[in-house]
């Protein structure tokens, strides 16, 4: 399926922000001049244009954006053209200061930055969905406009009296009536009861901060508010054109809102991905955008736009390194190996000031092409341009799926036990997902929603589920008991969705098909160990372990060590026509890449390729096409299944071939 109906191929560019520039004409025929030299096609246009387009309220000034639009058209090059809501004028904030956003402790902030405006504000969303509308009647019709950018990295919360009033809205909804909120929220603890609706406000540190369930239902409600927000700003630009299709740049490790919930109301997903390249293991960086890529794929179930990444560095880390040469291209393939229809960046031309006047760009402050990052941008675009037969290929249908639930979590971080703050519920599900792709095998990723649909997997993984809602238990159960292979860690079934401990015996509603049941949660202190004994093998085990039974268990692994040395582990489970592991506690990852490839292998899970691959190269298949990429810091043999050609180069490869550092291929079979 193509992501842009109107112009159906890989998008190269990035940001563009010619409303800076608006003093020097010169530089807009330059630019185009240098786009078409990198081989770039694709621009988003007015991301933070307001207060260019719309000077004074209600004067909107289109004609150097009609320039602009015109001229790249007419050299080929195609408009992401975005709503510029994700900064405001100064005049919106000066006449309307109900619009500015009010932080955690109440304070009304001031006009400056991005992201400080109040979603809920019907000032704010009438001045959006004016301009929004505006911009529709002039350009939806465009031939050069392809996709709707709506806004920028939505972003954070604001608990002004307008947001408040929405909020206690939002829970008489959900809960019906005031008992059952305070039952709900447990109340009853440090006499916290409500009485009256008005009682209630958004947690904050200088007031209600200490109750999990409430601070759960406020990032439910802020999700909720941005859904809504967007769903308003996409009405805005399809009551003129729908089927121009939107979409919403997300980030990577995203907390603030569900993007499970938040895809639902956009057409096309696309994020924003900025490793730390450099930074001490590339591996490690790339197990973790890879990850995001395929979270991201899995949103919609379909391909997905990479919105943003630097073709050099950054400007807002501590510290900025450039990407070795090499890895821009290398960098460049992951994302289109994991599904993206699109290599864009941040930004095309750098600024003169401004906070991201240092910030990585395409063009840099000297405006040539005579530079390493051009050059490589440039070899993006060649590559692109090769690999055109692949554009909207999708990956094969995944085997293996692992939950990452974002109400699970929030519950997560706010729960008071364990290692408080520190249950690192994300690293976790990487080092499992980890496992996979560096086996070379295709991951999909669910959440714990009524629709999710875990019939199309032989093999599901739910690291951490604390809590269970969406009945995710009986699909799980359902899931196993049809044949299917389920693996569940510690933590998991403790608390259901309103944030209540479930009573009883956990993982609720899950002990029979698992076979154990839980006893006690140990918290290890930073380096403390215990030892996960497998036959002759020990494994390392750090930070979180739980006390099991084994009910109707086989078990194959037990602790070696402390008051409950002996007791199990590892367990598996017979149980329809499945079965069921649990793993107990947090193993070091090396167990994980052993347990998940004697899976694989007794499973007969497909992989990229078939034969061992060398530390640090890894292999994704992606319409048939295998990209096999080294991201260690020196070579590797790898052998090859059957003889190929390597699409970048037109190369024939056959038998074993070396890997060199930061080398991508893409492989077809001859």
């Amino acid at each position: 399926m193509a992501l842009t109906p109107r112009f159906p191929a890989f998008l190269h560019g990035g940001d563009y922000n010619p409303d800076q520039w608006l003093k020097y004409p010169e530089v807009l025929e330059e630019d185009i001049r240098l786009m078409q030299a990198a081989k770039v096609n694709c621009v988003s246009v007015g991301i933070f244009a307001w207060a260019a387009l719309e000077p004074v309220e209600g004067e909107y000034d289109f004609a150097w954006l009609d320039r602009v639009i015109d001229r790249l058209w007419a050299a080929g090059i195609r408009v992401d053209l975005a709503t510029p809501s994700g900064a405001r004028p100064a005049w919106i904030a000066q006449k309307y200061p109900e619009v500015l956003r009010v932080d955690e402790y109440f304070r009304r902030h001031h006009f400056g930055g991005r992201h400080n405006h109040c979603l809920t504000s019907p000032v704010y969303r009438e001045k959006v969905r004016a301009i929004d509308t505006a911009l529709a009647e002039r350009y939806a019709s465009h031939p050069a406009v392809i996709l709707w950018h709506l806004s920028n990295e939505y972003s954070g919360d604001c608990r002004c009296p307008l947001c408040q009033e929405k909020f206690r809205e939002y829970l008489r909804r959900r809960y019906g009536s005031l008992e059952a909120l305070n039952e709900h929220w447990w109340t009853g603890f440090w006499s916290m009861k409500y009485t009256d609706w008005s009682q209630v406000e958004s947690p904050s540190p200088i007031g209600q901060d200490a109750n999990p369930a409430m601070w759960v239902d406020w990032r439910r409600f802020s999700t909720q508010q941005c859904k809504d927000f967007i769903l308003m700003e996409k009405a805005a630009v399809h009551s003129v054109n729908p089927e121009l299709p939107v979409t919403a740049n997300l980030m990577q490790r995203f907390w603030d809102y569900d993007y499970f919930d938040l895809a639902e109301a956009i057409d096309v997903v696309s994020w924003d991905s900025y490793p730390l390249w450099g930074s001490g293991n590339d591996l490690v960086q790339a197990s973790e955008h890879a990850m995001t890529h395929d979270l991201m794929r899995s949103l919609k179930g379909q391909n997905f736009l990479l919105m943003e990444s630097t073709p050099s560095q950054v400007n807002w880390h501590a510290v900025n390194r450039m990407k070795k040469p090499g890895m821009h291209l290398l960098s460049s393939m992951l994302p289109l190996a994991h599904g993206a229809d699109s290599v864009m960046y941040f930004q095309w031309r750098k600024g003169r000031g401004g906070s991201e006047m240092f910030h990585g760009a395409v063009v840099g402050h000297d405006g040539t092409a005579d530079t390493r990052t051009f050059r490589e941008v440039r070899s993006v675009g060649e590559a692109l341009e090769k690999l055109a037969p692949l554009y909207a290929t999708e990956k094969k249908q995944a085997r293996v799926c692992i939950l990452y639930d974002w109400q699970n979590l929030w519950a997560l971080d706010y729960a008071q036990f364990a290692r408080k703050g520190d249950m690192r519920y994300t690293e976790t599900v990487n080092a499992h997902y980890r496992a996979f792709w560096q086996a070379g095998v295709s991951v999909d990723f669910r959440d714990c929603r009524a629709c999710t649909d875990l019939s199309p997997y032989s093999l599901v993984i739910a690291p951490m589920l604390f809590m269970t809602h969406g009945g995710i238990e009986e699909k799980l159960n359902s899931f196993v008991r049809g044949g299917g292979t389920l693996v569940m860690t510690y933590c998991a079934g403790m608390i259901g969705e309103d944030g209540l401990a479930w009573q009883g015996r956990t993982p609720h509603g899950l002990t029979e098909t698992l076979g154990i049941h839980a006893l006690e949660l140990d918290a290890l202190f930073d380096g403390d160990a215990n030892t996960l004994i497998r036959e002759r093998d020990q494994w390392r085990l750090t930070r979180l372990c739980e006390v099991i039974e084994a009910d109707t268990a086989q078990v194959l692994g037990r602790y070696g060590s402390d008051y409950y040395a002996g007791q199990p582990c590892l367990t598996v489970n017979a149980c329809g026509a499945g079965k069921a592991y649990y793993l107990a506690a947090e193993p070091e990852e090396a167990f994980l890449h052993r347990f998940y490839g004697e899976l694989i292998r007794e499973m007969g899970i497909p992989k990229a390729i078939g034969s061992q691959l060398p530390d640090g190269v890894v292999a994704q298949e992606r319409g048939g096409a295998v990209f096999l990429m080294n991201f260690a810091p020196s070579s590797g043999d790898v052998l090859l299944d059957h003889p190929c050609r390597d699409l970048l180069t037109d190369r024939t490869l056959s038998g074993k071939i070396t890997m060199n550092p930061l080398e991508v291929l893409v492989l077809e079979k001859v």
